[in-house]
Formats: C-alpha cells, sequence, structure tokens
C-alpha cells in the first residue's frame, strides 16, 4: 500500500478517532489518505490551536490526542502547544511533514530541521526515513506520550516517503504495559514516617487526575483524616465538599492553605510535580520531612530532600500504604480545620454582590452555581487563572482544566472545543481573559464550521491583568499592558456566533443558561471584570496571620 496510507492504518490501530491540524502542500498525501480513512480530520485555523486540541483531548481521556502540520512555519507554530501538552504531563503525538528526503541536506524552501526544534519539547521524536518502520516509529511516539509521566512525541513524515509503496502492515496495539507495584519496605517506612508525625498534610498534584488515582486517595484520606491541598492542575482529585480539603495551592502569594504548609511537619506530596508550585513556596528552612509517592523518583532540589520515595503506580501506591496503617492516630489537625473554615468563608463572600464592573469572585459564583458537578471549566493562562484556582471550588477530577506548568495563553477556546467534542453531553465553558481569548479566536470559526456548542466565557478588561498585577506587587506601578480590543460581541457574531455582553451582575447566570441550551453553535459571553480586587487580594493576603 502506499505509505501514507500505511500512516494511517498504523493512527487507527491506535484508536485515533480525530486528527486536529492544518493541511499543508507537503502533507498533501495523508490528507487525501485521509479521505478512504475513518479518522475525522478537524481543520484548524491555526497550529498551535491544534496542538492544544490535542493536549485536552489527552488530558481528559488519557490517551494521546493527535495534532498535524505542515513543515516548516506550520511546525514552529504548532510547537507552543506540543510544548504545553509536555510541560503539563498531556499525551500528544504529533505529526509535522517535511520537506523530501533528496533536499533536506541543503537550502531548500522553507526546509528546517524541526527534530532538533522539537527535541527540548517532546519525551521523544523520530522522522521516518524507510517506509517499512513506520509501524515501529507510530507504535513507539503512542507508546512513550502515554507512559508515566506523559507527554509529547513527534513524528516527522518527509513528502516523498509518504508516496512511496509498501508491503508492511500496522502493529497490533492492543498490549498495555503494567505499571509496577511499590516496594514494601518503602511503604513500610513511610507508615513510620507518619507515626512519628505531629502535623501531616497531603499535597495532591496532577498525577493524581491523570491516573485515575483519585478514587485511593479519598479513601487515604478518609482513613487517616489528614487534609489535603491540590495544586492548579490537581483540582478535584479531592472534592471540595470534603471536610478535609483545604482547596488550591500554589497561588504566589501567602494564603490560608500556606498557613497550613507552614504549620505542617509533614508533607505527604502524591502526584507531585514541580513545574507547578516549587518547595521553597511551602517548605521554607527546608525543614519539613516529605513523603513522595509518585511514578518516577523525586527530582533533585535543595528544598525537597525527600525521606521517603515510594516509586510505582499512584493507585497502587495508595491502597498499599492504607492498607498498611493502624486505626489509631493522634495528628493535631485544628488549625488545617480552621483554615478550610476561613476559606469556605471567602467563596461565600461575593455569592449576593451585584456591583458592576463585576467582580472575579462573583463570576465564579456565579459560574459554579450553574454548573454540574461533572461539567468541564477549560481555563486559559491569566489573572482569572489565579481566580479560577482559590474560587471555583472543584468536585470531581478532570471537571477544571488549568494549564500550569508551561502555562501557555491561548488554550481556553480552542481547549474547550476539544472538551465538548468528547462529551457533547457535558455543558463545557472556556474562560479567557480577554488577552488569551484573542490569541486563538480565529477557532470561532473552526466551532461554527463543526457546530460545536462550547460556551467562551471573556473576562474583559483591555489589559494582561495577570502581568500588571505581578508589576504592581513588585514595583508598584505597571508599563505596558494595556490594549485596545476591538468590539468582542460583534466579532464574535461575524463568525457565526452567539454573542452577548454582560451589562450587569444579574444578567450573567441567564447568560450562561442560554448558551448551555444551545445545540449547534458556541456561544461567547463578554463580562467586564473588576480587576481591582487583584490587588485588594494582594492587600488581603498580605493580613493573614496565624489564627
Amino acid at each position: 500500500m502506499k505509505a501514507s496510507d500505511l500512516f494511517l492504518q498504523c493512527l487507527e490501530e491506535e484508536g485515533v478517532k480525530e486528527i486536529y491540524g492544518v493541511p499543508g502542500e507537503e502533507n498533501a498525501d495523508i490528507m487525501i489518505s485521509l479521505l478512504d480513512s475513518p479518522i475525522e480530520f478537524v481543520v484548524c485555523h491555526h497550529e498551535q490551536a491544534a496542538a492544544f486540541m490535542a493536549d485536552v483531548s489527552g488530558r481528559l481521556t488519557g490517551k494521546p490526542g493527535v495534532c498535524l502540520s505542515t513543515l516548516g512555519p506550520g511546525a514552529t507554530n504548532m510547537a507552543t502547544g506540543v510544548a504545553n501538552a509536555n510541560m503539563d504531563n498531556s499525551p500528544v503525538v504529533a505529526i509535522a511533514a517535511q520537506a523530501g528526503t533528496n533536499r533536506l541536506h541543503k537550502e531548500s524552501h522553507q526546509n528546517m530541521d524541526a527534530i532538533n526544534l522539537y527535541k527540548p519539547i517532546t519525551k521523544w521524536n523520530q522522522s521516518v526515513f524507510q517506509t517499512d518502520n513506520i509501524p515501529e516509529v507510530v507504535h513507539k511516539a503512542f507508546k512513550l506520550a502515554a507512559t508515566e509521566k506523559p507527554g509529547a512525541c513527534m513524528v516527522e513524515l518527509p513528502e516523498d516517503i509518504a508516496q512511496q509503496e509498501t508491503l508492511v502492515r500496522p502493529f497490533n496495539a492492543a498490549e498495555k504495559a503494567r505499571r509496577p507495584a511499590p516496594d514494601e519496605k518503602s511503604v513500610k517506612q513511610a507508615v513510620e514516617l507518619l507515626a512519628r508525625a505531629k502535623k501531616p498534610i497531603i499535597l495532591a498534584g496532577n498525577g493524581c487526575v491523570r491516573t485515575r488515582a483519585s478514587k485511593q486517595l479519598n479513601r487515604f484520606v478518609d482513613k487517616t483524616g489528614i487534609h489535603v491541598a491540590n495544586t492548579f492542575m490537581g483540582k478535584g482529585a479531592i472534592s471540595a465538599r470534603h471536610e478535609r480539603c483545604l482547596f488550591a495551592a500554589g497561588l504566589g502569594l501567602k494564603d490560608h492553605v500556606s498557613y497550613a504548609f507552614s504549620k505542617a511537619d509533614l508533607v505527604i506530596c502524591i502526584g507531585y510535580d514541580m513545574v507547578e508550585w516549587h518547595p521553597h513556596f511551602w517548605n521554607i528552612g527546608s525543614d519539613k520531612k516529605i513523603i513522595h509517592i509518585d511514578f518516577e523518583p523525586a527530582e533533585v532540589d535543595r528544598h525537597y530532600r525527600t525521606d521517603v520515595e515510594i516509586v510505582g503506580d499512584l493507585a497502587g501506591s495508595l491502597w498499599a500504604l492504607t492498607e498498611s496503617l493502624g486505626e489509631s492516630h493522634s495528628w493535631d489537625i485544628r488549625e488545617f480545620r480552621d483554615e478550610r473554615a476561613h476559606m469556605l468563608e471567602e467563596l461565600q463572600e461575593f455569592g449576593s454582590d451585584d456591583g458592576f464592573l463585576i467582580k472575579p469572585q462573583k463570576i465564579l459564583s456565579d459560574l459554579r452555581s450553574v454548573m454540574r458537578d461533572e461539567d468541564i471549566l477549560v481555563s486559559d493562562v491569566g489573572a482569572h487563572k489565579m481566580w479560577v484556582a482559590r474560587h471555583y471550588p472543584t468536585y470531581h477530577p478532570g471537571s477544571c482544566i488549568i494549564s500550569n506548568g508551561f502555562c501557555s495563553m491561548g488554550i481556553a477556546l480552542p481547549g474547550a472545543l476539544s472538551a465538548k467534542r468528547l462529551y457533547p453531553e457535558k455543558n463545557v465553558v472556556g474562560l479567557s481573559g480577554d488577552g488569551g481569548f484573542l490569541m486563538n479566536v480565529q477557532e470561532l470559526a473552526t466551532a461554527v464550521q463543526y457546530d460545536i456548542p462550547a460556551t467562551i466565557l471573556v473576562w474583559e478588561d483591555g489589559g494582561y491583568g495577570l502581568i500588571k498585577w505581578k508589576q504592581m506587587n513588585r514595583f508598584g506601578k505597571y508599563s505596558h499592558t494595556d490594549f485596545r480590543n476591538p468590539d468582542l460581541v460583534r466579532m464574535a457574531e461575524s463568525f457565526g456566533c452567539n454573542a452577548v455582553r454582560v451589562e450587569s451582575a444579574r444578567d450573567l447566570i441567564p447568560a450562561l443558561q442560554s448558551g448551555f441550551l444551545e445545540k449547534k453553535k458556541p456561544t461567547v459571553i463578554v463580562v467586564p471584570v473588576d480587576y481591582g480586587e487583584n490587588m485588594k487580594l494582594t492587600e488581603k493576603l498580605g493580613r493573614i496571620i496565624s489564627h
């Protein structure tokens, strides 16, 4: 068969249902072969957005999402989204076209060394030099992308290779590798360390969500009574309704949860990725005992000197640890309980506020009131991300997607489209600031073309709010963070979307509900936001002292 046909059959064998991408000249053979493939190609308007769609698909399903670009500028456009997936540990396989092998050795049109470009931002990448190697290369890419810790892999297919004939057939990709069980000695050491602790606390990371370890985490918490803080990407690993949940850690400012960590003598890090919240924020003085539970040994860091490392399957490790514990504990958790109570008071503080511009806390309170537990919120990166992490209680793993490793702006709109395609029965909201929204606004055309009725909630303030917030915190003034917006409602309507600007606090919930009822069109809701609350929060958190 033709090599491009074989390539797609290999993807089919890996369970690929859709590819997000942009067609080009050098991937033309793949595009024509797609006409005879059950794989759906979703035509995007920017390769970065295609990679973001694959990223969110990978996060939600645990199976590698797939994106495709042509060579040169297509590959460089796709790189940001691929880097985002890799640092956030989302399984993605990126496919890039390449010039014919007869001109790779010299200066030629759009020829660029994409393999070396992608090496720092992928787990593995490879160019196909022989048609008969396609099954091996494709299967290895998918296997490595999904293996803990997951990430991005990239496969490059030169156009002359794609045109050749081959007699080989795809691999049967049905085999599944079992993750290793925890070491019994390490589990025993962890039990002994827990027995000596006075004020243990759990830091639950992204690993608890992406490996479906939430059930065992909750079982461990229920048996021990230890309080849990989650990283931004760990939201939902334990329900915010659980009496031991301390909500999200990692705001970058001293918060209630920071106070809880300052009092802890033992931190149990479960599925924790240092890229989200560095230990120097919560292990000041490097005096805390640390139990590291993850698929890989701990990173070496002066603030993360582990006392016990349980390396293996996360759910299996938690089960083994829970089974090995005794029934009696003498831990002092009164202060942690107080911190949860303080945070609960703050979550309820602005629920009835009818001021306009609308405060971030009020927007999220209203949004939470109309979102069901398993509905999906995809947050962009910006000041709103901090508010989502702190003021959007999450009750189910995978229901709040935050990019918090690479932290690339522009993920919310394309990510929400991907999530809505995967789960059409759920309400899906992509929450952006106006800066992040404009970075991939062209994908509204994709949403209209494919009848994807996601709801896009845009917080409008005419500036890069998070950067302004950080400049104010550091310098007391800000520089070059403001910009001028087009009429976002009219622009969204010009794409064929439903669009509305919220003119008062009471208008937001009806606008959201209307968007959720839409069956075909995306709905864009523009909300003028009161980001004066950013510095008020800074001042408030600065006053947090021992309770």
